[in-house]
């Protein structure tokens, strides 16, 4: 197939754009480089350096190339930034979806896959998350996602549009020595705590300490980064037969953060200095999903489920790469 992969210049999208091309998948990327790198983008995919807000560029590539499938990875993530300017995350994750949806319809692309997320969730009334399960976003993150998946549930009804939609949380770890996570500014949990180690941080800052937990700080599911990709692909090649997909998509176990620190000290060697701050607002307390129903319809199982194996690749990838993208 020949795949449109937006936010492909970016920590997930990347990793999926070199597994599409590794299965013998033509690529292109779109990607505005805001948050992406090109040196993240594969050398046989093509990149395109533009906005999905800009319809006329859409209409425009689709017109001059036929694609099979997009994959929509281009989006605002911070889910503590969302709520201080939740406007941002409704346009650039919502209206920009809604305007990529319209050009794919307008030129006939009939099939998309979402990274969307657990974050719909908020905070669930049972644990390990099903995918049915009712919905209550504690952020606009989860908010301006929830809109999207309710958008293709319509646009699958009306104009047959064919969808997967694979909710996750906490994507970490690095598929390769040479590819791996790099945010500016960097927030995400795994990285923070790395950057310690490396020396490039005095500290880590634990949100909240005071959660109903057993250890009173936030619990997370972490799954690794190559096991979401792969996901994603059979999410793809499943569209042919079926469709809506939608997944949950973790390991079906939950570590605090207070445990993901000590794993972190464990493999780096490194005590890494935490200093215990206030909760962030939108933070639900616990998000496990459960990958069952993925694990049982598209014989999917993580390679990586394991929280050290998770860290241990991302210190590899910051320890070659400090300064991320940047110097490479």
């Amino acid at each position: 197939m020949k795949v449109l992969v937006t936010g492909g210049a970016g920590y997930i999208g990347s990793v999926v754009a070199e597994e599409l091309l590794e299965a013998g998948h033509e690529v292109v990327v779109f990607d505005n480089l805001g948050h992406g790198h090109p040196a993240a983008v594969p050398k046989n995919a093509q990149l395109i350096v533009d906005d999905l807000a800009d319809r006329g560029r859409l209409d425009q590539l689709l017109r001059s190339q036929v694609f099979d499938a997009v994959m929509h990875f281009a989006a605002l993530i911070e889910a503590g930034e969302s709520m201080k300017v939740p406007e941002q995350f409704f346009r650039n994750n919502t209206a920009n979806a809604l305007t990529l949806l319209e050009a794919m319809l307008a030129a006939g692309v009939r099939r998309f896959v979402f990274s969307s997320t657990a974050a719909l969730f908020g905070n669930p009334e049972r644990t390990p998350i099903e995918e049915n399960d009712a919905f209550h976003p504690t952020n606009a993150y989860g908010e301006s996602k929830l809109l999207v998946e309710r958008m293709l549930a319509w646009f699958h009804q009306i104009h047959g549009l064919r969808y997967a939609s694979l909710r996750y949380f906490n994507a970490a770890g690095a598929a390769s020595p040479d590819k791996g996570e790099a945010h500016q500014p960097e927030t995400h949990i795994i990285p923070s705590i790395l950057q310690v180690a490396l020396g490039r941080r005095e500290h880590v800052n634990i949100f909240g300490v005071d959660y109903p937990t057993p250890d009173g700080t936030c619990v997370r599911d972490y799954i690794h980064v190559s096991d979401l990709a792969r996901a994603h692909l059979r999410a793809l090649h499943a569209l042919e037969n079926s469709s809506p997909l939608i997944y949950n998509l973790g390991n079906g176990q939950g570590f605090s953060v207070r445990q993901v620190v000590e794993v972190a000290r464990k493999v780096t060697g490194h005590p890494i200095p935490v200093i215990e701050s206030p909760r962030r607002p939108g933070d639900p307390a616990v998000l496990i999903a459960s990958s069952e129903k993925i694990r049982r319809e598209l014989a999917w199982q993580p390679r990586f489920p394991d929280l050290e194996s998770i860290v241990r690749s991302a210190w590899q990838w910051h320890r070659s790469h400090p300064d991320g993208y940047q110097k490479h």
